[in-house]
């Protein structure tokens, strides 16, 4: 009895075409699932210094672009005033 339970458990089980390509799908999804915890951890553990650097990069350019914003609809302002000041004078 212990002679068969050996040969049991040395033999691989007969697979049916269907089960072994489940199978692989799942030592594919495993491998896949254990390089993404992989990737997740190292991204949780030091945020990326590139990501920081183009964030501070994109408030200049915003604080820029409303600075001249600004400056440009004072201008546009004060033109109409003075035109509006020499018309009805």
């Amino acid at each position: 009895m212990e002679g068969q339970n050996t040969a049991l458990l040395g033999a691989p089980p007969e697979l049916s075409p269907t089960e072994q390509e489940v199978l692989d799908e799942y030592e594919r999804l495993a491998e896949n699932m254990k390089k993404l915890a992989t990737l997740l951890d190292t991204l949780a553990s030091q945020p990326s210094t590139q990501i920081l650097d183009g964030l501070r990069e994109l408030e200049r350019k915003t604080s820029l672009v409303f600075t001249l914003l600004k400056a440009s609809v004072y201008s546009i302002v004060l033109q109409q005033e003075i035109d509006w000041g020499t018309g009805s004078s």
